[in-house]
Parts: C-alpha cells; structure tokens; sequence
C-alpha cells in the first residue's frame, strides 16, 4: 500500500488542524493505521492508531483529547483531527499501516509509511 499524508502547515497556537492520508490499493480497510511524528532531533513518536473498522482507537498519553484519528474506509483515507496546538506539537506528521493490532504504538509494528506532512505551530 502507498500513502500519502497532506494537510500540514503553519498554524498559530490554538489552532486546529486536520491532516489526511490517503492509501492506495483496495486493500485499505485490512490495515491498521496509525499517525507518527518527528520533530527536529527527536525520534520518531507515536500519536494515535485506529483499528481496521474504526471502532477502535488508541492514542499517546501526552495528547491528552487533543487529537482525534478517523478513517472512511470508502475513501481509503485515515485522518487525524488536531485541536488546540501548541508549539510542541511542531513536527513531521507521518501516517504508518500494517500493524497487527490497532494497539500497536513502535515504529517497527508498521510495514508502510508515507513521506509525511510538515506542521508548524507558532507561539
């Protein structure tokens, strides 16, 4: 499967954004899908992954509700809702698939990544 994210960019703190990835192939809804990112010299971090139906979501502790993962599995596309950015959240947003379980959180449980979209949050 190939993904491509989009929707990134420069947003002020407060702000919200939505990002989208969309996958190719008609094999989207077996997949485990996932939101990582990476910010300058940090390793890359899990934020959030949902499950093969969407009923299912699982997302990193430092988010705290912030952020939201959705998927419509008749459009082959994972979203990731961002509320209430701050300048933290400023990063390389990458959208991963082919987890075993939608609880999956390690870069190594993902066999397919997308290049990424870049979001810029100012203070």
């Amino acid at each position: 499967v190939q993904l491509q994210a989009s929707g990134g960019g420069l947003v002020q703190a407060g702000d919200s954004l939505r990002l989208s990835c969309a996958a190719s192939g008609r094999t989207f809804s077996t997949y485990v899908m996932a939101w990582f990112r990476q910010a300058p010299g940090k390793e890359r971090e899990f934020v959030a992954a949902i499950s093969r139906t969407g009923i299912s979501t699982y997302y990193s502790q430092f988010l705290k509700g912030r952020f939201t993962i959705s998927r419509d599995n008749s459009k082959n596309t994972v979203y990731l809702q961002m509320n209430s950015l701050k300048p933290e959240d400023t990063a390389v947003y990458y959208c991963a698939a082919g987890a075993e379980q939608y609880d999956s959180r390690w870069v190594g449980d993902y066999a397919y990544w997308g290049l990424g979209t870049l979001v810029t949050v100012s203070s």
